[in-house]
């Protein structure tokens, strides 16, 4: 159970851990006042690492902000094997804590992840969505043969290349990825590349190019909103635009001048205002 000894304000962090239902600990802190809202991480982020951090310093004077560390990475345990079903039993663990009921935010796989447990938690009040990587036509090859190679990498212990490859995977040019390198956080990087493969089993199946199914979400009934970046690349913004289409009560949106690289001072307008709305 998270820390009950002070009351969460706009100044206090709360951090402790919650036990998933296979009795994984899962790293977990709160912050702010208001609402709960919880977030969820894309590949390679945590606590210590990634847009939430910030995010969440944004919102917390609107929401009592709830962010985890994702099974594998930073402090929360890891029982193998691996299956999507815990990651959403993760949000679940995250959700009583949160008193049962709680917004939800998640971007790129953790979006995916996100739209899986508010398909399954009757908790999920409002869900919102950044960029989560559906290639649902042939604007962009399909990523069959690039998550194998980053299992492949992972199974023999090479987890920078396992890095490398997913970087290359989402677009990042190779001289940067070369830069990266020999900045510190390629050590952080390589530390949670293990959890790649997870990434791929929450996206791998909707990167075929292939159209979604609207049957696959329609118990998805919550108010949802889906966002894109105007600088994202057209398969991204096609994927993001099909599946607020294919979500039963869903709009999408554009953020003019944003792209995958998350900037929260963009986002936390749009979203307080979304989840905040009446009705």
């Amino acid at each position: 159970m998270l820390a009950e000894n002070a009351k969460p304000t706009t100044q206090a962090i709360l951090s402790g851990a919650v036990l998933s239902r296979d009795g994984t600990p899962i790293a977990c802190e709160r912050r702010g006042q208001g609402h709960p809202l919880i977030l969820v991480d894309g590949a390679l982020c945590s606590r210590t690492m990634g847009p939430s951090g910030p995010l969440a310093k944004a919102l917390e004077s609107s929401f009592t902000v709830f962010r985890y560390d994702r099974r594998g990475r930073g402090d929360s345990g890891d029982t193998l094997p691996y299956a999507v079903e815990r990651e959403v039993d993760d949000i679940e663990a995250v959700l009583m804590a949160a008193g049962g009921e709680a917004y939800l935010w998640g971007m790129s796989s953790g979006a995916m992840l996100a739209l899986m447990a508010a398909s399954r938690l009757p908790g999920i009040r409002k869900l919102a969505l950044y960029e989560a990587p559906l290639i649902v036509d042939d604007s962009r090859a399909t990523t069959q043969g690039d998550w194998a190679t980053i299992r492949r990498a992972v199974a023999e212990g090479r987890r920078g290349d396992a890095v490398a490859a997913f970087l290359k995977s989402v677009g990042m040019p190779s001289l940067l990825i070369v830069l990266m390198k020999l900045m510190p956080i390629w050590r952080k990087l390589k530390a949670v590349a293990h959890t790649l493969p997870y990434d791929g089993a929450i996206v791998a199946g909707d990167q075929l190019g292939k159209p979604l199914d609207p049957a696959r979400w329609a118990s998805v009934k919550v108010q949802t909103l889906v966002t894109d970046g105007g600088k994202s690349p057209p398969w991204m913004q096609h994927g993001n635009e099909a599946l607020a289409q294919a979500l039963p009560n869903a709009r999408h949106r554009t953020l003019a001048g944003q792209n995958h690289m998350l900037k929260p001072a963009a986002h936390a307008p749009v979203l307080t205002e979304f989840f905040n709305e009446r009705g």
